[in-house]
């Protein structure tokens, strides 16, 4: 258990701490020499039980407040401290107002110094604390007075500290990544960089790979020590210090947190539930300038507000956070806004969402954030689910909650969902789904009968009459679960139905048999568009649509957009290009491949880079290499003969010009 002090400065909280571990956390030369706590004290106490008590003794001036944030961020328990003297002051109020904002539920209030005021005043200032506890969390905690002068009291208080400590639950790390927030940093002779703070999630064991966020540093846990004595692993809710390797102490700061890589993600804007205090005296308006406390770390930030509205004193309102340098969040954290001068605690509240898309539908957003604002992570995934047309990004909301791997996928598959997608994983109801595969099997088969030389149905197109409100990635990847399960066909941008020929028809089969056998007898010279029309009397559009429809059925392959040719006439171009490849193991030349088929110069490039994209050859430079068996492409082929070769004649000696008489100097 980790239980931190509260109170006004000089009302003794140091001097308890003290009385109760023995430790004096005034650690600084500066505190020595002017009395007073500047920055966070630690100490520690074991139970006759065995159970260990963490303290953290936080500074109580106005001037200090920003470390005393960063010491109250992780606690479990607060000894709220009031001197009975003095009674209750300006940082009292504003120390419970912090501790409230933060939830923090469990706790007492100490009255010290007790020694030295009559019993009637520790009565009134017992009755004090009473009210000001009577409107927060800790309405119902006990009020113990103390003396760590006298000793009256302390064990007392001892016991019930021991006695929470037992009662007091380990928090959740099963299925949580680390979170480690750092109070401080400094390095250690032949040790490095070691680090304090307090684990909020997982588990930290000696040779994790972490990451400092928002920096984004991988460091290794080289150490740990737990309660002043070295330890192999810490848990959630347990302070400790880390020695790292990867990092020096200038590469940290206290603010920033030690993760696990999986939710290492900075962010600049947070989707918040704030709640203004009730004792400002202005609403709080958009853009207000402000100093956000999250975990350690202090950022300057502004808030907005939509539409320009406000959010009246001892109310609450969802606004978003934007702050001037990244931070790390994650949803459930609780934090804490200063004014601008960083002189008054103005509000606090939760982190909702702490990765808001910048586009999005007003009232979608709400619903989704009211999903969120469920504290369990599986409430909150059937309510996304419901009011997330678009479906839930399944990475982006194990990020949001911390979830392990393990935990997630037991949480996705108790809620009987579908996960659409690979790399980008996407939830969505499975009867949303199967809903969306069954009407795009109908429309298919609707656009097959109607028009059956349509090759098929432009994905882009089926999204939006099916499903416009899915991304493009997740509507394909839906259709392509319905090609694995043999139910569609997908090639390019196009879906059909399996086995659909967007040819198989009297008229198209009419006109393939007046081309076919112009496309058989052309051999490897065949015509280009433009001349294969007049030959086949059709015309050059129709002919053209004809062509491309067919090379999809496979049965003719598109060289160029003006050049197709039969199957079996490429196989035997390719196997010519494994002849001429075996006989220059170096790599052949267009050239060569020219000479060797008998086509010309430019054709013969067209129909290599024809080759390059099935990936049967390679080029690589100026010649290429065979890159695979053409046979399980195109089929099996056996190259023709070389074409003949022309006798060459003997060239005639060109008549030597006439030589002039020039001079010697002249002469080149």
């Amino acid at each position: 258990m980790i239980v931190a002090t509260a109170g006004h400065i000089d009302h003794g909280k140091t001097t308890l701490v003290k009385a109760l571990t023995g430790v004096d956390t005034d650690r600084l030369p500066e505190e020595k020499k002017r009395g007073i706590s500047i920055d966070l004290g630690f100490a520690y106490r074991k139970t006759p039980a065995g159970d260990v008590i963490g303290f953290v003794d936080v500074p109580g001036h106005e001037r200090f407040v920003r470390n005393m944030l960063a010491g109250v961020c992780g606690i479990d328990y607060v000894m709220l401290i009031v001197a009975a003297d003095d009674g209750v002051m300006p940082q009292t109020i504003e120390h419970l107002h912090i501790v409230d904002l933060l939830t923090i539920k469990h706790g007492i209030a100490v009255i010290t110094k007790t020694d030295r005021v009559p019993a009637e005043r520790v009565a009134e200032v017992s009755a004090d604390v009473r009210s000001l506890l009577a409107s927060t969390a800790l309405a119902n905690i006990d009020v113990l007075p103390v003396s760590a002068v006298s000793g009256d009291g302390v064990e007392t208080l001892r016991q019930v500290l021991g006695t929470a400590a037992s009662e007091f639950g380990n928090r959740e790390h099963a299925g949580r990544n680390l979170r480690y927030a750092i109070d401080r940093v400094f390095t250690i002779a032949g040790s490095g960089t070691v680090v304090t703070g307090t684990l909020f999630n997982g588990a930290v064991a000696v040779g994790d790979k972490l990451v400092i966020s928002p920096s984004g540093r991988e460091v290794r846990v080289r150490g740990i020590q737990k309660d002043g004595q070295p330890a192999t692993q810490a848990i959630a809710g347990e302070r400790c210090a880390l020695n790292l390797t990867g990092a020096e102490v200038a590469d940290i700061h206290r603010g920033d947190w030690v993760v696990a890589p999986a939710i290492h993600a900075p962010t600049q804007r947070l989707d918040v539930r704030l709640q203004l205090l009730a004792s400002e005296t202005q609403p709080l308006k958009h853009w207000t300038p402000v100093h956000l406390h999250l975990g350690t770390a202090d950022v300057t930030a502004r808030i907005a507000i939509r539409r320009g509205a406000s959010v009246a004193p001892g109310t609450s309102a969802i606004v978003q956070i934007i702050t001037d340098k990244p931070l790390a969040a994650l949803n459930g954290d609780r934090f804490i806004l200063r004014d601008q001068s960083a002189m008054r605690t103005i509000g606090g509240g939760t982190v909702i969402d702490p990765f808001p898309a910048t586009r999005r539908n007003a009232q979608v957003r709400m619903a989704q954030l009211g999903a969120l604002e469920n504290a369990d992570p599986a409430a909150a995934l059937a309510a996304l689910l419901a009011g997330s047309p678009a479906g839930v990004d399944l990475v982006q909301f194990e990020r949001t909650f911390n979830l392990t791997a393990e935990r997630a996928a037991a949480l996705t598959q108790a809620a009987d969902i579908a996960i659409v997608g690979k790399e980008t994983r996407v939830a969505l109801p499975r009867a949303v789904v199967d809903s969306i595969k069954k009407s795009a099997v109908e429309a298919l088969t609707r656009l097959h009968r109607e028009s059956p030389q349509a090759t098929g149905f432009e994905i882009a197109t089926l999204r939006k009459q099916l499903a416009p409100a899915l991304s493009a990635a997740t509507f394909t990847a839906v259709l392509r679960e319905l090609g694995d399960e043999k139910k569609l066909e997908i090639a390019g941008s196009t879906a059909r139905l399996p086995k659909h020929v967007a040819t198989d028809n009297p008229a198209d089969e009419k006109m393939w048999q007046a081309l076919k056998p112009i496309l058989d007898n052309a051999g490897f010279n065949v015509l280009p568009l433009r001349e294969l029309a007049p030959a086949s009397n059709i015309k050059e559009p129709i002919l053209k649509d004809f062509l491309h429809r067919k090379a999809r059925t496979g049965e003719i392959i598109r060289v160029t957009p003006e050049r197709f040719y039969p199957r079996a006439t490429l196989a035997q171009l390719a196997a010519v290009a494994q002849v001429v490849a075996q006989a220059v193991p170096a790599g052949f030349s267009a050239a060569q491949f020219r000479d060797r088929s008998g086509v010309g110069r430019g054709l013969a490039i067209e129909i290599l880079e024809c080759l390059d994209r099935l990936g049967i050859t390679q080029r690589i430079g100026d010649v290429r290499k065979m890159r695979k068996d053409f046979v399980p492409i195109l089929g099996d082929a056996v190259a023709p003969p070389a074409p003949a070769v022309k006798p060459q004649t003997a060239a005639k000696p060109s008549p030597q010009p006439a030589r002039r008489n020039t001079p010697p100097h002249f002469r080149r």
